[in-house]
């Protein structure tokens, strides 16, 4: 089994001799960014509510450990990021050192579920919010809530909105969604509403490339607030909420 390492600082990422398959490892060691919504700007001057992850995080994305997992690995790197936050803010100290699992680990562990057959491990399939759910109580003892959003913009604004405004309140940590039409994995670190409407702030794991750092993802829209209103309106959505409340900094 690959090993990984998150550091007290919480940039450091050793994946060890196996981290990827096939060999396609570009390097053994990978500093990703941290906290990489710090710094971005309001969306709203005259916001009415803003709730925002609590805590310090890792952008995971495409290829950041050396495998290529352009086309179907969004699910499994939003889960990565959970799980790094899991690791650097709330989780017990039973699990203390679990770093992030790698991608291999996701498959393996959904197949000892009995969620996935055997044929699962070493796929390229992709994997949503249930997944999400069950892997991070299978790693970190933490259960997750589950929420349908139903398509349109009322069930978007409304229920969506209060949702995640209620858990960013309560238990501070990333949130998973992802939808039918629109089935494209994306986490969720804030919420901010106004009269002009609401906003998610958006960390998108589809970069593929160099590490860069959190200003430049930023100016490159890897992290952002996107107004609510520019989601598919014809997709439901299912978002999916470690409940962390319970569990000790």
């Amino acid at each position: 089994m690959e090993t990984a390492v998150v550091a007290a600082g919480g940039e450091e990422i050793d994946w060890g001799e196996s981290a990827a398959e096939g060999g396609k490892i570009t390097e053994k060691v990978k500093t990703l960014a941290s906290s990489s919504h710090i710094g971005l700007s309001n969306p709203l001057r005259d916001a009415v509510n803003c709730s925002l992850i609590r805590g310090d995080y890792l952008y995971f994305h495409y290829g950041c450990d050396g495998q290529d997992d352009r086309g179907w690995g969004c699910g499994y790197r939003t889960i990565q990021t959970m799980a790094s936050w899991l690791c650097l803010n709330r989780v017990s100290p039973k699990h203390q050192n679990r770093p992030p699992p790698s991608l291999p680990e996701i498959q393996q562990a959904l197949v000892t579920m009995g969620d996935k057959p055997g044929s699962f491990s070493g796929s390229r399939e992709w994997i949503g919010t249930f997944e999400a759910s069950l892997v991070l109580d299978y790693f970190y003892d933490v259960p997750c809530k589950l929420v349908h959003i139903r398509g349109g913009g009322a069930e978007l604004e409304q229920v969506a909105v209060e949702e995640l405004r209620q858990h960013f309140e309560r238990h501070g940590s990333p949130v998973m969604m992802g939808g039918d039409r629109d089935n494209s994995s994306k986490g969720i670190l804030g919420v901010c509403t106004g009269d002009k409407g609401s906003y998610l702030l958006i960390i998108d794991p589809h970069y593929y490339g160099c590490q860069l750092e959190k200003t430049e993802l930023q100016r490159r829209g890897w992290v952002a607030w996107k107004k609510v209103t520019s989601l598919d309106q014809s997709s439901f959505y299912n978002l999916c909420m470690p409940q962390t409340a319970k569990n000790p900094v």
